[in-house]
Formats: structure tokens, sequence, C-alpha cells
């Protein structure tokens, strides 16, 4: 991939000379004294007409031809990732599922791309789970933290923090309710099934009972909105619990948002934690065709638990290269 990367940038950095394109001069100049113009005057007869200026355009001369608007950056880097994106990705998911967790608010186009991803890869997808508008409303959280506390009585699973805190022990039973460490997958089982229909019956996820467990899940967060209102920072830890909670049983973790979100949103909030930091892939940009090739390329890294921030505004590169 690296060296691919140094064939790539000069090759794009010539496409981009060529589409500027340089205006090199026009006809020659010709330069004359002052003696020589008056000269000039005084031996022309009345009835002649005087020469056109070298500024003015010759009669048969025709104007330039429009140009037409100028290229779009972002078209074409969206177009040279959805060019380059099987051959970055070389079948690098085959026998390696993902599972897709959706939040409320994701773009359908997003959730449908991704999925395309997903299969451009060579992985298989074993489901999208929808974590409900109840499951991240803040007026909901005494119903949450008691509906999550009571299945984990009931599982008795040392997977699940007894010490977690709500969206956190949430974010943990989903994880084992889709995922496993197991990098090829496995059926879902007792533990799974009882997750996945105790979470549903309670509103909290829209599960698939038959879904298989994937070592891989995918997180689309929704579109994002401005921070620095309370109820923004009230949802970045409720997003932040759940995100972190979501890697307690699988190889990897990669966590989607948009470029708005990634500036200065959401996801920027989630990258504030070390925990996030530390246990997640982040990637910005995933309103573009760009970011949502990046987002697989982490999907693949993480199989080999990578993590790191990346887009136009992580911290760690635009793309994780191995």
């Amino acid at each position: 991939m690296t060296a691919l990367r140094r064939h790539v940038i000069p090759v794009v950095t010539i496409l981009f000379a060529l589409a500027v394109g340089i205006a090199l001069g026009g006809g020659p100049l010709s330069y004359a004294s002052e003696d020589d113009t008056s000269s000039s005057e005084e031996s022309e007869p009345d009835d002649v007409v005087p020469e056109a200026s070298d500024e003015e355009p010759a009669p048969d001369e025709e104007p330039a031809p429009d140009e037409g608007p100028a290229p779009d950056d972002d078209a074409f880097a969206d177009a040279f990732a959805a060019a380059a994106a099987p051959s970055l990705y070389d079948q690098a998911l085959t026998g390696h599922p993902t599972a897709v967790v959706t939040f409320p608010g994701v773009d359908p186009e997003v959730l449908d791309d991704m999925v395309a991803q997903v299969t451009a890869a060579g992985g298989g997808l074993t489901g999208v789970f929808e974590v409900s508008e109840d499951a991240v409303d803040r007026d909901r959280t005494g119903d949450v933290d008691l509906a999550t506390a009571e299945l984990m009585t009931e599982l008795g699973d040392s997977r699940i923090d007894p010490t977690a805190t709500t969206y956190s022990r949430l974010g943990q039973l989903l994880s084992v309710a889709v995922a496993t460490p197991d990098k090829s997958g496995q059926r879902p089982n007792i533990s799974s099934d009882t997750i996945r229909s105790s979470l549903t019956a309670a509103g909290l996820v829209a599960a698939d009972p038959e879904a298989r467990l994937a070592p891989l899940v995918l997180v689309l967060l929704p579109e994002s909105e401005d921070r620095g209102t309370e109820d923004a920072l009230a949802d970045e830890a409720i997003y932040t619990g759940l995100t972190t909670g979501l890697r307690a049983n699988a190889a990897g973790v990669v966590v989607l948002g948009d470029s708005a979100s990634g500036d200065d949103g959401l996801l920027a909030g989630l990258r504030e934690d070390p925990l996030v930091t530390s246990t997640l892939a982040t990637v910005d940009g995933g309103d573009t065709v760009l970011g949502r090739v990046t987002a697989m390329l982490a999907v693949i890294s993480s199989l080999d638990g990578s993590v790191g921030a990346y887009g136009a505004s992580g911290s760690d590169g635009a793309v994780p290269i191995s």
C-alpha cells in the first residue's frame, strides 16, 4: 500500500498541474521611439486608416474559447477513491465478516454505500443492528439503566463489567450480541440470543436474531450537530459509552462520522476521550466517497487491532497505511 502511494502522489500532482494550466504570452511586441512615431504620423496620407494598435485583436482573430467551469477537486477525489478502492482493499476481508451498528439520524445513503464497501473488500455482512431513539434519549436513561442492569444480572457474563456506567453497559451487551473476537466469525449463541431478544423487547435495538457474530464492527454516527451546547455534551457522554462498550467482544471497531462531525461535532468530542482513541479507530468524512473508502481501510486494519483517528480532521493521518 505504501508503494502504491509513492506512485499515486506524483501522478496526481501532474494531473493537477495540467488541470490548472499556464497561459503564456500572446503575440510579438513592438517598440518605437517617439521620434519614429511622429515621423510616421507626418508621412501618412490623410486618407490612410491608422493601423490597429498591438493591444487590439486582429480583425480575423477569434475570441478565446470558453474554458468551462473550474475542475471540482472534491468530485475528482471521490472519483479517484471509488476507482482505486477495490485495488486498495485487495479482498482483505475475505473470511472476516462485518456487522454494522447504526444510530438514529444516520444518512441512509451512507449506510447503503458502506454495506457495498464491505462487499467490495471481500467481506460478508452479518447484519445491520439499529440502535433506537429511546436508547439514546437522555430522558429515558433510567429505563435504559434498569433494563441493562436486569439483563446483566440474568446473564452473569464476565464480559459485562458490573461497574460500567449505563451506556457503557449497553454497549458491552450489544458487543456480546453482535461480535466475537474470532476473526472468522461465529454462529449466535445463548448469550447473544438472549441479549438480542431482550434489547429488542425493551425497544432499545432492532436486531436480526439469525445474524452471525462478526469480528469487525462498523459504527455509523448520526449527521453532525454543533458542539458546545449542554445537550451536545450530554450526547457525547452517551455515545462515548456506547462506542467504547462495543469494543468489549470484538476484534476491531471503527466509528464513522461526517466531515462536520470530525471538524467540530460529535466525532470531535469522542476523539477527546483517551478511552476512545486507545481502543477504537475513528474516521471522519462519511459524507464523501473518500471518507467511506478510508473507513473501510480502517476496518481492514482493525482486524489486527489497529486503532487511530483518520480523515481530514484525524490526528493519525488521512488514511491508515499499513
